[in-house]
């Protein structure tokens, strides 16, 4: 790990030392009238870490913490009890029963839970991944699953007391092809449930629950 995070400091010295040769060559050939705003640029420039402050930095960016024992909590199987409703107030949802497996990857750095089950008569997989950035403090996470080709991404907070992650983001509409907001509560129950609230939006913009799924432990 050391030799790793010197080679990478050693690489990020090299880089500012490229930026500070552009600037000066910058300097160099601007005209008399460039001269205040290529000073200005040049007194901006971030001043280099020491090598021992860089590899300080990168260990504290790659080493799990409490966050990721709190995602490892969710390690293990688990039945799912899932309800999608497709639009407000839908009378009638559609609910189904899926199963989950949930581990810890990397090094413990990253959650994994691979969701299946059978959704609107077809087999339906999805994998969402976990993490903590220790460097921007928010949790984020990925979605992709069968039944689209794209890439859902959110990113929020964990409540300690509440024991709830809020996430936000943005997701491609087919129906559109243009971006509209996602929002996601997930939230520990107790040590055996858990419980997924995903959060839609109509044309005009109003926010209406979408889909809630149950997670139950399997023994």
């Amino acid at each position: 790990m050391k030799k790793i995070m010197i080679s990478m400091a050693a690489l990020l010295l090299m880089t500012v030392a490229c930026k500070k040769n552009e600037e000066k060559a910058a300097y160099a050939n601007a005209g008399s009238t460039d001269t205040t705003t290529v000073k200005s640029e040049a007194a901006e420039a971030v001043v280099p870490m020491d090598s021992a402050a860089m590899e300080k930095a990168w260990i504290a960016y790659a080493t799990p913490g409490e966050a990721h024992k709190m995602l490892a909590m969710d390690n293990g199987n688990w039945d799912e009890d899932l309800t999608m409703w497709m639009k407000p107030n839908d009378p009638k949802p559609m609910k189904t029963k899926m199963t989950a497996s949930s581990k810890m990857v990397l090094g413990g750095r990253y959650q994994e839970m691979v969701h299946k089950g059978t959704m609107m008569g077809q087999s339906f997989e999805g994998h969402g991944t976990v993490a903590y950035n220790n460097a921007s403090k928010k949790i984020e996470s990925t979605w992709i699953d069968n039944m689209g080709t794209g890439m859902m991404y959110m990113s929020g907070a964990y409540d300690g007391t509440a024991k709830t992650m809020e996430l936000k983001g943005e997701m491609v509409d087919p129906m559109t092809g243009k971006n509209k907001p996602c929002r996601e509560t997930f939230t520990v129950i107790d040590d055996n449930t858990r419980k997924i609230e995903m959060f839609d939006v109509t044309p005009d913009g109003k926010e209406y629950k979408s889909m809630e799924i149950v997670m139950t432990r399997k023994k």
